[in-house]
């Protein structure tokens, strides 16, 4: 079993990747991630604060 790494995307990118990395990670559409973290900024900001976290620790997919 290969085991899976979190990596930011550098191929499916919009911002800093860090979307499509999680979901490639939980096997989701990227674009359904996209919008959690929409959803999120709208309920107070925690999907801003999170991505910009994410941006910043996740390492870049090689």
């Amino acid at each position: 079993m290969a085991e899976k790494k979190l990596y930011r995307s550098s191929s499916d990118k919009k911002l800093c990747g860090v979307c499509a990395g999680l979901a490639k990670y939980f096997d989701l559409d990227p674009t359904i991630m996209r919008v959690i973290f929409i959803v999120l900024f709208f309920l107070g900001c925690v999907g801003l604060l999170a991505y910009l976290i994410l941006a910043l620790v996740m390492p870049v997919e090689k």
